[in-house]
């Protein structure tokens, strides 16, 4: 393969708010250059998880090398990632941004400038992108393409003058996107004969081939065959196999600066990669790594418990395997009392969760229950050690507890302003604070301060079903605060559950007490004996269920006779009961777990 100038090459991103059309507007690109023929496109080409399509969201970004000649009769190579759209997925978007030196921001013209589209633009400029603003929809009659233009120049401060207006559904004007990306972008720098750098952009698991990456050449140049060095661990490897995906998976014989290509090194171990790592030469080794990525924070934790006990270690390996590919998850092994071995996992968010959650289901045939989640707290204690919390059930007596801070967020909510009230109660209830309220034609823009404890559950739900649809959500991490926080135990039959244990506000733990004593009412079967449900702070009942005994008629077998007969009977009977809820245990059925923590979305 010859090699192509620096001037001939193109690294862009596309990025959107979700369902702006960042994947249909791939797909048309892709079709344009002629890299797939007529029989092999279909719908969202480059989500290629199952997951993906039945969601219609994109998870995980996509990289596809395109040729495109020009007007100018020059033939130019387009590297193109598709990014995905949601706020749990930043992480990917921020990778994807590093690896390319100008962006596509596509706004969907019937709906505006979304909170998403802010949140990705802002981190396409600190990326010191180009940016290209695409209209899209323009097609469709909702569309007010002045009104959209207005908004980015009010809200994002981009000029739009020369904004491009397509419909990426039916190909409108794809051929001006095209040539506004060979015009308009600039091309990568780098030197083919300084020594190797290469930035690890993404790996993944591959059943027959083993570890497989994915690289931006910075500086020099990637050969088949070469000895590479990971600059984090120092450990070498025997370059393979180096290839492009066009989208399918092609080799080359070297990939030089300025490209992006994936190779296969027969990588074994899966934790000898990290992403953001720098690959060079092992002979002619670069002087310093590449700058690479800040560590992604998981904000969400949960437990992850196989539902058969045997399949421990195979949760082990595929939790592995999966942060290969998902470098924003983190996990750690952890006991429980009522679930056995497990493992404590952090997310970037509740659909991140949802997510992971579902692809351990189907990619590796796991079945799990996964305990409520929770948010990591710093403990002061009075003994002057400072603790991060990621557990409920491992927090200590508040005796021990000098002071708690929780994690705040700061959010940005679009919302029409038929809905603003709405939004606002929402917000006050979770105990938020008002930063700013700006309006934007008919939409306002909130500001908000929240803790991220009120947001994990149900809030972007709540948003949703208060503003029928129309709200947009994004937020960031904004630095802890201190808290009255307590820790809400559940006791059932006096025996603590440390599965469902849960940390909450002291101003809503009672209502919080009260809804899950009465779930679980519903969930355990009744035995023999009554049972009490209860919720404690410490050594406080702040709530409590009653599940009724099962009767077993023992007078039956008295036909007639003496009263007393029936009394002995019944008095025995009820000395029986009285013994049984003393000794006996509740055996709470798996399925009970699944349903109290269960978080629908």
């Amino acid at each position: 393969m010859t090699d192509m100038p620096l001037e001939s090459i193109r690294n862009f991103s596309i990025i959107a708010h979700i369902d702006h059309g960042k994947s249909t507007l791939a797909d048309r690109l892709i079709q344009a250059c002629g890299a797939l023929t007529q029989r092999e496109m279909h719908a969202q080409v480059l989500d290629n998880m199952d997951i993906e399509r039945e969601r219609g969201i994109t998870i995980k970004a996509q990289t596809v090398r395109l040729h495109y000649k020009a007007k100018d009769g020059k033939t130019y190579i387009l590297n193109l990632m598709d990014t995905p759209g949601h706020v749990d997925f930043a992480y990917e978007v921020s990778r994807s941004l590093a690896a390319c030196e100008g962006s596509l921001l596509v706004v969907d013209a019937s709906q505006g400038v979304e909170a998403q589209t802010l949140a990705n633009v802002y981190q396409a400029i600190d990326a010191n992108h180009e940016i290209v603003p695409v209209l899209n929809k323009v097609d469709l009659p909702a569309a007010d393409v002045e009104k959209t233009k207005e908004q980015i120049e009010e809200i994002i401060g981009i000029p739009v003058d020369d904004a491009i207006g397509v419909s990426a559904k039916t190909g409108l004007n794809i051929d001006k996107v095209l040539e506004a990306l060979v015009t308009r972008l600039p091309p990568p720098k780098g030197n083919l004969d300084a020594p190797l750098q290469a930035l690890l952009v993404d790996s993944w698991y591959d059943t027959y081939l083993g570890v497989i990456i994915l690289v931006r050449i910075k500086e020099g140049r990637l050969k088949k065959g070469m000895r590479i060095r990971m600059m984090s661990n120092n450990i070498n490897y025997h370059v393979e196999q180096i290839g492009v995906f066009t989208p399918h998976m092609r080799e080359v014989e070297s990939l030089g600066a300025g490209e992006i290509g994936f190779i296969n090194a027969a990588i074994k171990t899966v934790a000898d990669c990290h992403v953001g790592d720098t690959i060079t030469d092992d002979r002619r080794p670069a002087g310093k790594p590449l700058a690479g990525f800040k560590p992604s924070i998981p904000v969400v934790w949960c437990g992850l418990y196989p539902m058969n006990a045997d399949d421990f270690e195979k949760l082990r390996e595929s939790l592995g395997k999966l942060q290969l590919n998902d470098a924003s998850f983190h996990y750690e092994p952890e006991t429980s009392a009522a679930l056995g071995f497990g493992f404590r996992c952090g997310f970037l968010g509740l659909l991140h969760l949802e997510i992971i959650q579902e692809r351990l289901s189907r990619e590796f045939d796991l079945n799990l229950i996964a305990t409520a989640p929770s948010v990591v707290y710093h403990l002061y204690k009075r003994d002057g050690t400072i603790e991060d919390l990621h557990n409920p059930a491992d927090m200590p007596d508040s005796n021990l507890i000098e002071q708690i801070e929780e994690p705040w967020i700061k959010a940005s909510i679009l919302v029409p302003d038929e809905y603003l009230g709405a939004v606002l109660g929402l917000c006050t209830e979770r105990r938020g604070q008002q930063v700013d309220l700006t309006y934007v034609g008919v939409r306002a823009m909130v500001i908000y301060r929240l803790p991220l404890n009120e947001v994990v559950f149900d809030f972007y739900d709540r948003l949703k079903s208060a503003t029928r649809g129309y709200a947009s959500f994004d937020y960031h991490m904004d630095g802890y605060e201190e808290s009255d926080l307590v820790r809400i135990s559940i006791l059932v039959n006096q025996e603590p559950v440390d599965a469902l244990a849960f940390v909450a506000h002291r101003s809503v733990a009672e209502t919080r007490a009260r809804a899950i004593c009465a779930k679980l009412k519903d969930l355990i079967p009744r035995q023999l004996f009554k049972i009490a449900i209860q919720a404690a702070i410490g050594g406080r009942v702040i709530a409590r269920e009653t599940i009724g005994a099962l009767s077993k008629d023992v007078t039956a077998k008295c036909y007639g006779g003496d009263i007393s007969r029936k009394r002995k009977l019944l008095e025995k009977q009820k000395e029986g009961k009285k013994r049984m809820r003393q000794f006996g245990k509740v055996e709470i059925p798996q399925s009970v777990f699944l349903a109290a923590l269960k978080i629908d979305r």
